[in-house]
């Protein structure tokens, strides 16, 4: 495996395209499902920076190139920095992570993002509070970060507890996936376009840069279509979704879970089972706490917080599970990963408050410095 430290291969990971009052951000590493390393964040970060003062530019599209638009951050590489000692790029990854996701989510341009393929993890934090939002029927939308130890952080407290009901926290805690279609329904997504008209979509918008940006939501209207759901969508489950996810803690939700699917016996609702009791249960229990939280709090607030649990989880001040989820699913690949504490009703709410508990800080991971900037409101669909 090359070094983490080999960027020469790496220069053409992020594209740049220009157009007459259009500019193209392609993220460029298709094999790897445009998972998301320093460079890419650092390239991306610096190009919106610039062309948000460029009066020339109006309209900007973020896309990726191949079958996925972006899953998630590179965890291998990721790892590798902290297990031969990089803390400081490590710490410099996930700052500009936060950053970048900021940036986007208070753009004072129009910002288009296409997700015509899988988006997870910090592929969310990238999208989810962009302005325009499009997916399609290859959209695979998901949040799965407590299988590996981790927690659905770049932001999901934010977006997550904004959804209808509970439905953010049955994401969060199962790590389920999601279509296109479901996105659009429950607001993650702003249209719904078939993957066949995207090219002709860029297209247009090419024209409407160079026109007149006031026309950019028409000319979206113009290819969106009314998207269906699959008779076994979760969505469609709204219902005994709040009824179980409402409940106060991850063991009431198992509880709860456990009895209605006895009684009904859906799928959707023993696979939401069989996930939670294989994620780690300190990171149930930080995700569940971090929606809740994220409820009443601002973007800005939810951005700080994640960095704060993430310092843990990466330093391991209180367990060693992110660590022990990425050996097992992304070095060893056993997909056994021990965990520690192994059973939730050992991880008390005054352990889990630790995580999110500010720590002193050292050379390389600072306070997370956010700029002045006024955050928009998330916008749904209207379908």
């Amino acid at each position: 495996m090359a070094s983490p430290l080999s960027f020469d291969r790496d220069l053409s990971q992020v594209l740049f395209e220009e157009n007459q009052g259009l500019r193209k951000v392609i993220l460029n590493r298709p094999q790897q499902l445009n998972s998301l390393t320093l460079e890419m964040i650092s390239q991306m970060k610096r190009a919106l920076e610039e062309y948000e003062v460029d009066d020339t530019i109006k309209l900007i599209i973020l896309k990726g190139q191949g079958k996925a638009f972006c899953a998630g951050g590179d965890v291998v590489r990721f790892v590798q920095l902290v297990s031969e000692g990089h803390w400081s790029l490590a710490a410099r990854f996930y700052q500009k992570q936060l950053l970048l996701d900021y940036l986007i989510a208070t753009y004072n341009k129009p910002l288009v993002v296409l997700m015509n393929g899988v988006v997870m993890g910090g592929g969310a934090g990238l999208s989810m509070n962009a302005s325009f939002r499009v997916v399609t029927e290859n959209t695979v939308f998901a949040m799965p970060e407590a299988s590996i130890g981790h927690f659905p952080d770049v932001g999901a407290s934010y977006f997550l507890s904004r959804l209808s009901g509970h439905f953010g926290e049955y994401l969060g805690l199962t790590g389920a996936k999601i279509s296109g279609s479901e996105m659009l329904k429950c607001g993650l997504a702003t249209h719904f376009v078939f993957s066949k008209d995207i090219k002709s979509l860029e297209a247009e918008l090419s024209k409407t840069a160079h026109d007149d940006v006031s026309t950019i939501p028409s000319t979206l209207e113009k290819f969106i279509h009314k998207s269906n759901l699959e008779q076994d969508s979760a969505w469609t489950r709204l219902d005994i979704i709040n009824k179980c996810f409402s409940k106060k803690s991850v063991e009431d939700i198992l509880t709860s879970l456990e009895t209605e699917v006895v009684r009904c016996g859906d799928k959707w609702m023993a696979n939401a089972i069989n996930s939670m009791k294989r994620a780690s249960p300190t990171s149930l229990k930080i995700c569940l706490k971090s929606i809740r939280e994220g409820r009443s709090s601002t973007l800005e607030e939810c951005l700080r917080r994640d960095y704060i649990v993430s310092r843990h989880m990466v330093r391991r001040t209180f367990n060693n599970d992110f660590f022990e989820g990425s050996r097992a699913m992304f070095f060893d690949k056993d997909k056994r990963p021990q965990w520690n504490p192994s059973r939730l009703e050992n991880v008390g709410d005054e352990f889990v408050k630790k995580f999110f508990s500010d720590v002193d800080n050292d050379d390389d991971w600072d306070c997370l410095a956010l700029p002045n900037r006024k955050i928009r409101k998330i916008k749904t669909s209207k379908l």
